[in-house]
Parts: structure tokens; sequence; C-alpha cells
């Protein structure tokens, strides 16, 4: 049923496209630009402050703390707990104002390790989508990571838990994760009663694209409106397309997330789907619910923008919303 879609080959394609959530078009290491400042954010003597409490006198272990986050997701985490960082991952999306003069130690799947180190980090963060491809190179420089798991709603709120706890935020995460659980029980109250779609997922860089499964980022927030992904029983996030297996799955619903260089991918999206004739037999492609999904709102790792997401979601599944 889904001939090539070997876990490496699949974890290979998609570490090309790990952009969203994380940071730009990966670079090679000698590739990357200097960093304009190295420094921390916020004040030398207040690196990693950490406690619920304002004017809280830091304790030496607060004081000594040196994290250093390779994503901007986790960055974006970061920043709402207000834990201070010396390293944020070289991205051409706007960081967070917090961190302006922070060191920029370069793309999330290539970072400098030996500026990383330079840092002299008390702690390393990616995400686990990447772990594969980035532990050992870490380990080879003598870096210890912590790889946080993003690739749902449920385990972003739980890595979220787990920062407050370690770092003093206990009540800004709790605040976040309850922020969350109100917009989604405010969303699954819009879908309630309908009846559920069944939905492709399609994930493209240019020149290529692969299906993602249940277990991706996207396909948790499908889940988690009561969609029904074509791919299920998989233990791996993306797949290798078969649309032949596709086109007899005929979902309801195509939504296609565009990474790297978005608009040529849609490009790319739009002249498959027009070329290539067996989607002209989907019942989907017939019916026009066919749906590009914004970048900035639909990463490959679960970020802040999820509420968002869920919102602009919720009538591409149920378009007879009123």
């Amino acid at each position: 049923m889904w001939r090539g879609s070997v876990k490496l080959a699949v974890g290979l394609a998609f570490a090309m496209l790990v952009l969203t959530g994380c940071g730009d078009t990966p670079a090679p290491a000698n590739m990357q630009a200097p960093s304009e400042t190295v420094g921390t954010s916020g004040a030398e003597s207040s690196a990693g402050i950490s406690g619920d409490e304002a004017g809280k006198e830091p304790s030496a272990e607060e004081t000594e703390r040196r994290i250093v986050s390779t994503t901007v997701a986790i960055t974006q985490i970061m920043d709402r707990l207000e834990i201070d960082l010396v390293g944020i991952p070289k991205s051409v999306k706007t960081l967070p104002e917090r961190y302006d003069k922070v060191t920029k130690v370069g793309n999330p799947m290539s970072p400098d390790m030996e500026l990383v180190k330079s840092l002299k980090p008390t702690e390393v963060l990616s995400v686990t989508t990447l772990q594969y491809d980035l532990e050992p190179v870490f380990e080879n420089a003598g870096i210890e990571a912590t790889f946080l798991d993003l690739t749902s709603l449920e385990k972003m709120q739980a890595e979220i838990v787990k920062l407050g706890e370690k770092y003093g935020k206990q009540k800004k995460a709790a605040a976040i994760v309850n922020e969350y659980d109100a917009t989604l029980e405010h969303i699954r109250e819009a879908a309630e009663g309908k009846e559920k779609p069944t939905v492709l997922i399609l994930l493209g860089v240019p020149g290529s694209y692969l299906v993602a499964t249940e277990l991706s980022y996207i396909g948790d927030l499908v889940r988690l409106l009561g969609g029904i992904n074509i791919v299920q029983g998989e233990k791996v996030e993306f797949l290798a397309s078969n649309t032949e297996y596709l086109q007899q799955a005929n979902p309801d619903v195509i939504l296609r997330a565009a990474h790297g260089m978005p608009e040529e991918v849609v490009k790319m999206f739009d002249e498959e789907f027009k070329k290539n004739d067996i989607w002209h037999h989907f019942d989907a492609v017939q019916a026009g619910r066919v749906y590009d999904l914004e970048e900035k709102l639909f990463g490959t790792t679960s970020n802040l923008a999820v509420g968002e997401a869920l919102e602009a979601l919720l009538p591409m599944l149920y378009p007879n919303q009123p």
C-alpha cells in the first residue's frame, strides 16, 4: 500500500522541510552569517532568571542558567514563559523582542556547534522531529541537548508544563495550557454533531511532497477537530506519496501545506494537480475542497499559533458553519 515509505528515506526528505516552527532554509554551518551580538536577553547579570514572582531575587542556580533555543517554536514558548536565553535560532521570521540582542546560533537544522559551545550553555533545546538528524551531531560536539516533543497540541502542553516546573514558571505555564484548553473546547463545540470528513494532508517542499499521517502536527489538528485522516495505523509522521492508494481512499478534503518556499510549492502543487490526471478523479478536487494552508499557522511542529490554526482549519473541514 505504501511502497517507498522507508523511514530513513522519509526522515531525510522531511529533514529538508522542517522549516516552520523551526527556522528558515537550512544552510551549511560555515555559510551562516556572523551573529550581530553576543549576549543574553535582558541584563547580563539576569540570564536565565526564573520564578513567577515579580522582583524576586535570582538564586545562584538561576543566575548561572545559560539556555540555548535552536528552534523558533521553542523560542516563542520561552518568551511566553519569560525565560531568558543566551542563544536563539537564525530565522527569517520575527522572533520575540526580548531576544533582540541574543546570539543567533544558526539554522535549526544545522546549528553552528562551535558557536553554541562558546556560549557555555547549561541547556540546549531542540525538537524530537529533528532528533534523528541532530542528536549525533550534538553528541559529536560534546553538547548535551534536550529534545522537546511538539508533534501535537497535547504534547506541547506537557512540555510547557515541564519547562514551567523546571524554571519556576508554573503559573505562566498553567495559563498558557488553560488558554489552549479553552480554545479547543470552543472549537469542538462548533464541530459537534457534524459529519466527520475524511482528510488527506500533503506536506510539500520545492520539487516534492509527502503525505502527513495522524501522528504529524497538522494530522493532530485534524484529529482534534473530528476529521479522519485517510492514513491510519502508521508509526511515522510522514510517508512517501502513493497516488493510486490516495485516490482509492478518495478523501472529502485535501489540505496542502507548503514549506521552505511557500509560493513556489503552491505553484508546484497547482501544476501537479493540473497535469496528473489522477487528481481529477478525487471527490475533493471536483467539489473544490482543496485548501492551501498558511505556513505561518501550519508548521511542522506544534507552536503558539495553534489556536489560530484550529480556527482557520474549522471552516475547511466544516464549510457550512453558521
